[in-house]
């Protein structure tokens, strides 16, 4: 798909970005390590103190290049991108289904479908992969199985569609320990915890979801949809709500089964993490290095899309869903249909 392009993830601290003709020029004390043809980027993620020039903003703000700063351990803090671009008819339409109670629950009930569904395969898939299933596995996804049928009926209003996402979310999580085969008492999960991420295994799924969140909401924007306005999410100043929304289904699929492979193939280790001053338990820098270079071959995966029927990659993935709920919010679609796995 001609909309999807790389993402440059920037995490040596001190790193300086800077224009170079077309490229971006990533330099350390005042050597380029690395250089990278704008043409070739969709957007660009700066960890921790990385600086960049104001040329090289203005260059790729042109290009719709955006960029996101978050913290070492992948906390969000902020976004820049160029002005708007998209339909503004498109928008419209969204901020008016937004107000629209019918509508609105619709799509958020449909995003929680896509998260609990996937959130199923994941147990499912788990415990097909072991000889003896930990019990807690199997009765998780029949838990799950069940909120699926409550979600497929009608009516149901927003609040009640969260309702939802909270329990389910709360009995994948506590079966969640079961999916790891790591024996280390390091990688053993009790609690999701996060700002901060009280232990490893919170850690890393906290840094994958905002490498997931920086996507879908890269994602949206390309379709000239505002990340900002969403349905399951409530609207706060900063927040981006609708990718936010459309993450949901990719959280399971996505960020939650390259942790596990992390964890279980003994790809990161215990002395990978250090604790801070608060409690709070960060990646050190070859970690996230290890991380990035994951969930950048997870990307990369093939697959066909189980909607569209098209040969396609987890990269490109989040951009048809985008593309679908632009169609469904145009109302060309009827419903919304979250990217399900089997």
């Amino acid at each position: 798909m001609s909309s999807y392009h790389n993402t440059l993830y920037v995490t040596t601290p001190g790193a300086y970005l800077a224009k170079d003709h077309e490229n971006v020029a990533v330099r350390v004390e005042h050597q380029t390590r690395m250089s990278v043809p704008m043409h070739h980027l969709g957007g660009v993620v700066c960890f921790g103190p990385v600086s960049a020039s104001p040329e090289l903003m203005a260059a790729c703000m042109e290009r719709g290049i955006g960029f996101s700063y978050l913290d070492v351990n992948g906390r969000f803090l902020a976004r820049v991108e160029g002005p708007a671009s998209g339909n503004v008819l498109l928008r419209r339409r969204q901020y008016r289904l937004a107000d629209d109670p019918e509508a609105a629950a619709a799509l958020a009930r449909s995003f929680v479908f896509g998260k609990v569904s996937n959130s199923r395969a994941m147990l499912v898939r788990s415990a097909r992969e072991r000889p003896e299933a930990p019990p807690g596995l199997l009765e998780g996804a029949a838990r799950l199985a069940g909120r699926l049928v409550d979600l497929g009926r009608q009516p149901m209003t927003t609040d009640e569609a969260r309702g939802h996402e909270g329990e389910a979310a709360a009995g994948y999580f506590a079966a969640f320990d079961a999916m790891i085969r790591s024996t280390d008492p390091a990688f053993r999960f009790t609690l999701r915890s996060r700002r901060p991420p009280m232990d490893p295994v919170n850690a890393l799924l906290s840094f994958v979801y905002a490498l997931v969140r920086h996507d879908c909401t890269s994602a949206l924007a390309a379709v000239g949809l505002d990340p900002g306005v969403g349905y399951l999410h409530v609207d706060r100043p900063g927040r981006p709500s609708l990718a936010l929304d459309l993450m949901e289904e990719f959280r399971p699929a996505l960020a939650d089964r390259l942790v596990l492979a992390l964890i279980n193939r003994s790809q990161v280790s215990p002395g990978g993490f250090v604790r801070d001053e608060a409690g709070g338990v960060l990646m050190d820098a070859d970690t996230r290095r290890t991380v990035l270079i994951a969930y950048q071959e997870r990307k990369q995966v093939a697959l066909t899309h189980p909607i569209t029927g098209e040969a396609t990659t987890f990269a490109v993935v989040p951009h048809i869903q985008a593309r679908l709920l632009a169609r469904t919010i145009r109302g060309e679609l009827e419903r919304y249909q979250p990217f399900l796995v089997r």
